[in-house]
Order: structure tokens, then sequence, then C-alpha cells
């Protein structure tokens, strides 16, 4: 019985399989979200005043992250200073006394 069905169900199968046939390439189209967009195909030439306002908002970036590494480090470093560990006392770090065992 069940080898009978599988035969029904391979032959459907079969018989479906241009029905999900999937295009690779696919360019433009209706979105909702504007602008074109690409499925495995190259990305469309942008127009060159946005190709310039991307340079310039890439460049103000980094000017102002290196900026504020360079003139606010201690945001990464923080405000105190570090301490010195070879300060600290044994009984600080709560190491025992030597001739205690």
């Amino acid at each position: 019985m069940l080898i009978s069905r599988g035969g029904i169900m391979l032959r459907r199968v079969l018989s479906c399989k241009n029905k999900f046939a999937v295009n690779n390439v696919a360019i433009g189209g209706s979105r909702n979200s504007g602008g074109s967009w690409a499925y495995r195909s190259a990305v469309p030439n942008y127009s060159k005043e946005n190709w310039i306002l991307a340079e310039f908002v890439g460049g103000f970036m980094w000017w102002w992250v290196l900026w504020h590494l360079w003139h606010d480090y201690e945001h990464i470093t923080g405000e105190f200073p570090y301490p010195d560990p070879t300060k600290w006392t044994d009984a600080e770090l709560g190491i025992p006394p030597d001739d205690e065992e």
C-alpha cells in the first residue's frame, strides 16, 4: 500500500518542479523602502552627488572619532589614575603572613 502511494506522490512532485522554479536574478520591482535594489546582481551605480555626500559623511565620522580619541581619551582609559599594584600590601591582597601555616 505504501509503495503504491509513494509512486503517486513521486509523480506529483516531479510534475510540479516547474511551478516552483526560482529566478536567480531580480532587479527593481515595487518596494515601499524606496530606491532600487538588486538580488544576485551588481549594485546599481549611484549619482555623483550621492557618492560625494557619502564620502563627506564618512570622512566627518572618522574625523569625529579620531578627534575624540585624541582629546577625550579618558572615555577609554578611565578618568582616574590607575593604581600601582606594587604598592599594595599582602593584607589588602588577602595573602596570609609567611609564618602562618
